[in-house]
């Protein structure tokens, strides 16, 4: 009989201990009825609004980005939010992704945080004296099926608008979620939060039981340069708005105290990174400013606080005959909020109005429909503002190589591979596409590492085994000099060849071979399979390497 593999049997073991346990808390909790409070609030005990959102998102992501038939290698470049020339992008960001683990992650996020949201505003109004069925701003089908959703998709928009660069993912809608849960049941939100964390663990459990990990070198950014903190920050305040709206209608002994809403905030912005202020500053090198970080993190809480609890009670008012009004003591707050949302999304502005420019690319390009691909080296970074920015000894013009992606047609300039990934990995896809199609262009890397000096390197552009040239490096020279010649590797489209400069000649020939040799201006070189060897005379030495990755 076969014994079923280890893999399975772990996988078993844990839906049924999940089982017990969940039995057993039913055991325990006998006699009290669990969902009446969902059902209270919500239309058959379900958040409808929260899964109909999921599922979409899901959806964006089988279909449009096709993960359905490449469930680990989406479509991505043309499902960001470029610039305001750019619609498909604009409506597609928020509800795209980059792979499984980011949407694997919001949509854990989502399920977790977006039914607290749901519940503060509920299905069933709560105003005193309104009928569920008496309209359709009250029908708790409309609100559960339609009114929430639509509001996940407004939110959606607004950060692809107001955000700044070609972000991607449902992350910015989600802490919108947690922003309009904070003021409502904040210290329930950190909970949720928990909660995530704890599918993402069971998650990974089925996914892979057993995990079998070892130290290896990797090309690896800073952590927090992978944040969109901006987004981020849109989102959460976002909410925040939204959840005022809803907890402010209520009185004042139902909502959350102050210290719970600031404990709440804290503790959600710490776990959730959003002190991680950072700047590219380009070559690859990001700046994080942590101090800075935190103590917006602590005025932010403060602010929430007070927008939540403050008096409704005047502050101040005015009557100009034609005109009068009153402030009213939250409503400080509430301005703090709406100037520090609008101080995120300002920016935003400048920096999406822009599009490809037209002209010749660095470098040889590959035509795949209306896309441009090539590599370059310190050249300009096309996503950059067409308005400089100078601030604290940064600037938005910063230059870039790598892999660039260009498409006029959708306002498209990207670095989709950074030099140093290509370096590391040697060989990386770029996928370009669009709603229904994509393309794969394989960018592949060669070199020769030289005693002393560097590397001299090719780059070429085409399918999974093969590509044509469009890149070389500059040639470069051997640090020893052997008889009173200098040795310099020369890369070009063809082959890499070997120059030997000194007495009075300068020669050149091809990379042998292997396990061939060639002899150029008195010195012999023998290559076997990934070294070359100089002689001359008696001595010989291990002069140039051919570059390896990972």
């Amino acid at each position: 009989m076969d014994v079923p593999p280890v893999d399975l049997l772990f996988r078993v073991a844990v839906v049924v201990a999940i089982a017990l346990s969940l039995f057993g808390l039913l055991r325990l909790e006998r006699g009290s009825d669990l969902g009446a409070p969902l059902r209270k609030r919500f239309v058959l005990g379900l958040p409808w609004g929260t899964l109909v959102s999921a599922t979409a998102v899901l959806g964006v992501y089988l279909f449009a980005q096709s993960g359905f038939q490449y469930w680990y290698s989406p479509v991505t470049i043309p499902f960001r939010a470029w610039s305001y020339f750019y619609p498909l992008g604009l409506l597609t960001a928020a509800f795209s992704h980059n792979g499984p683990a980011h949407l694997i992650g919001n949509l854990v996020g989502t399920l977790t945080l977006a039914p607290l949201a749901e519940y503060a505003w509920g299905h069933f109004p709560r105003e005193r004296g309104s009928q569920s069925f008496s309209s359709l701003r009250t029908n708790p089908f409309v609100r559960a099926f339609l009114v929430f959703p639509l509001a996940v998709l407004v939110v959606g928009l607004l950060t692809s608008v107001f955000a700044i660069g070609p972000i991607i993912g449902f992350s910015g809608v989600v802490f919108a979620f947690a922003g309009a849960a904070l003021v409502a049941y904040p210290i329930g939100t950190v909970v949720a939060l928990a909660a995530g964390g704890a599918l993402r663990l069971l998650y990974n459990a089925l996914r892979t039981p057993v995990l079998t990990a070892s130290g290896r070198p990797a090309y690896v950014s800073p952590w927090w340069a992978d944040i969109a903190i901006q987004g981020h920050a849109l989102g959460l305040l976002l909410g925040v708005l939204v959840g005022l709206a809803v907890v402010r209608t209520r009185p004042a002994s139902e909502r959350p105290s102050a210290r719970r809403l600031w404990l709440g905030t804290v503790l959600f912005a710490i776990e959730q990174s959003m002190w991680a202020v950072y700047w590219y500053r380009g070559g690859e090198t990001y700046v994080l400013y942590r101090a800075v970080g935190v103590a917006l993190v602590a005025l932010l809480a403060l602010v929430v606080a007070s927008a939540v609890v403050a008096r409704d009670d005047p502050l101040f008012a005015w009557d100009l005959g034609v005109d009068s009004g009153t402030v009213e003591r939250w409503h400080v707050a509430l301005g703090v909020l709406l100037l520090v949302t609008a101080a995120l999304a300002g920016p935003s502005v400048p920096a999406n109005l822009f599009t490809a420019g037209e002209g010749e690319l660095p470098g040889e390009e590959i035509s795949v429909q209306d896309y441009e691909v090539t590599y370059a080296e310190d050249v300009r970074n096309g996503l950059v503002s067409a308005v400089d920015v100078e601030a604290f000894g940064e600037t938005t013009a910063v230059n870039t190589s790598g892999v660039i992606v260009r498409s006029e047609r959708r306002g498209i300039w990207t670095t989709a591979v950074p030099k140093g990934r290509l370096a590391f990995t040697g060989q990386t896809a770029v996928r370009v596409g669009g709603v229904g199609w994509r393309e794969t262009v394989y960018a592949q890397r060669d070199g020769w590492n030289v005693l002393g000096n560097g590397t001299a390197y090719r780059v070429a552009l085409g399918d999974r085994e093969s590509g044509r040239i469009v890149y070389t490096s500059d040639p470069v020279r051997a640090g020893p000099t052997l008889a009173g010649r200098n040795v310099t590797v020369v890369p070009e489209t063809d082959q890499y060849y070997i120059l030997v400069s000194g007495g009075n000649n300068t020669l050149s020939a091809g990379m042998p071979a292997e396990n061939e040799s060639v002899t150029v201006n008195g010195l012999t070189f023998r290559r076997n399979r990934s070294d070359v060897y100089v002689s001359y005379g008696q001595t010989r030495l291990r002069l140039l390497a051919k570059e390896t990755y990972e």
